[in-house]
């Protein structure tokens, strides 16, 4: 099959397992804050004030942000939460492209792709994918207002730029990747 036929599977596949992950998460978050930085962080996002060192100041904007969409205070909690929640099933996106990537590499890279090759990359990615989904760190971090889903989103993000980045390493301006992958780790600061 086509590269192009791939990639379309791939990229729907991807947002496939986002759809399960950012379910599943939505579903089991946590409804108000929880236990030990949780409730620091939600006041913090939601007052735009300084966090316990080394702050996040990134997270507290986007947490902001997103608490700018509660109906009323009472909902903060939830809507952070739910920030976290929509963040890790962003990072499992990144993992499963990353994982269907790496696999291709392992058939070969850019060569034509029959259908039973595709079939196994995006098990490869699907199963990888759904197993960090449902691991117990992992969940519990994605249903409460902490940093850790934040970090582990831009570092799956990272990753898979610079895997994208080295795809297009020998082209003309590529370059703009790299500008892009050290935006990227700056912000996760």
């Amino acid at each position: 099959m086509q590269q192009k036929v791939f990639s379309r599977i791939d990229t729907l596949t991807g947002w496939l397992i986002f759809v399960i992950a950012a379910v599943i998460y939505c579903l089991t978050v946590e409804p108000t804050a929880s236990l030990w930085d949780c409730p620091e962080f939600i006041a913090c996002g939601y007052k735009l004030e300084i966090g316990h060192p080394p702050g996040a100041p990134f997270y507290m904007l986007v947490a902001n942000l997103f608490s700018q969409m509660a109906s009323d205070p009472s909902q903060v909690a939830l809507i952070i939460n739910i920030l976290s929640a929509l963040l890790s099933a962003g990072c499992i996106l990144f993992l499963f492209w990353t994982i269907t990537h790496l696999a291709r590499q392992l058939y070969g890279g850019h060569e034509q792709l029959d259908l039973p090759k595709i079939v196994v990359i995006e098990a490869c990615g699907v199963v990888g994918a759904l197993v960090y989904t449902f691991s117990d760190t992992f969940c519990f971090s994605a249903v409460e207002s902490e940093v850790y889903a934040f970090s582990s989103f831009l570092t799956a993000l990272v990753f898979w730029l610079i895997l994208r980045w080295e795809e297009e390493a020998d082209h003309p301006q590529s370059d703009r990747w790299l500008i892009l992958i050290t935006y990227m780790i700056g912000l996760s600061v």
